[in-house]
């Protein structure tokens, strides 16, 4: 299937509206980071579980309303065999106080329940902080990862657009979860599922940005009377349609997720539909004109 056949707009000359655009995302994604801060989860905070048993089973989303009033804070609740409830929280009050405010909370909303404590246990502090540096580690391993498997299979300037492609996808979405969490009527916190999707942004955003690189390296060969602006343009078109198929069924995959996958899976399917939009957008404006731009540099300084 291919739409957009025989296209030929012109990226390489708007590359500069899109260095502003991309600057205003950044530097706001940056500033909201500095000020309003993440909504980080218990897994990198530390808290407590409770393992809830009812003689019914409940709605989580129902359950995580009830309790967010009764808390304070709106906890994780997932479903735990059969009827049972895995409630998450960051909690600095006494254990017993909390224990005694879930199960009055959730007696009182959903009578008939009678729920009870099967277990606590304890997210230390020193566990979050391993998985918060394990998070950060696999990041930007993955980064310099994908650094030396771009310049192996193409030049170190393709290595240098395509990890600029990466920062500017991860920063920004980071930026929107930041701006938006507080603001918008699902969960936002970052926990290890948020970052699986970064990860998988990551992936996506490389995906596409290797096969516009692909397409530059073989016009280089083919197209050598024309300039390099033309052959990054002409390569950008070329796959264009690849691009806008691609991206536009996985978005609709997510969005799907997003609208029916239910409270748990909501900021996981959040992060991918803006991880889509914005790798979709630097594989353009921001992967391919970085390359252009070091190569015009390396050419001028000849």
């Amino acid at each position: 299937m291919r739409i957009l056949e025989n296209s030929n707009y012109q990226f390489t000359t708007a590359r500069r509206k899109g260095y502003i655009f991309s600057a205003i995302l950044l530097l706001a994604s940056l500033i909201s980071l500095a000020t309003h801060g993440l909504e980080v989860g218990i897994d990198f905070q530390g808290g407590r579980e409770f393992v809830i048993d009812t003689t019914e089973q409940l709605d989580v989303t129902e359950v995580r309303s009830s309790l967010a009033a009764a808390l304070g804070t709106e906890p994780e609740v997932k479903t735990y065999g059969d009827d049972m409830l895995l409630i998450r929280a960051v909690i600095t009050d006494d254990v017993t106080v909390i224990q005694n405010a879930i199960t009055s909370a959730i007696a009182n909303d959903f009578p008939g329940s009678n729920p009870t404590v099967e277990g606590t246990y304890a997210v230390s502090p020193r566990f979050a902080d391993d998985l918060k540096r394990g998070a950060i580690y696999s990041v930007l391993g993955s980064l310099l990862v994908i650094f030396v498997y771009i310049l192996l299979r193409f030049e170190w300037r393709f290595g240098v657009g395509a990890v600029a492609a990466l920062f500017h996808d991860v920063t920004i979405t980071l930026g929107i979860f930041s701006i938006f969490h507080g603001f918008v009527p699902f969960s936002l916190q970052i926990d290890q599922t948020i970052i699986a999707a970064f990860l998988t942004i990551v992936g996506y955003s490389l995906n596409d940005t290797v096969v516009v690189f692909d397409r530059i390296r073989e016009y280089t060969g083919i197209f050598k009377s024309e300039t390099y602006d033309a052959i990054v343009n002409k390569s950008i078109n070329n796959t264009l349609s690849r691009t806008m198929v691609t991206s536009g069924t996985t978005l609709f995959v997510v969005t799907v997720l997003f609208i029916f996958g239910g409270e748990v899976l909501r900021g996981f399917a959040f992060a991918l539909i803006v991880g889509v939009v914005i790798g979709t957008y630097s594989s353009i404006f921001v992967a391919s004109p970085v390359v252009l731009e070091l190569r015009k540099r390396a050419v001028a300084a000849r």
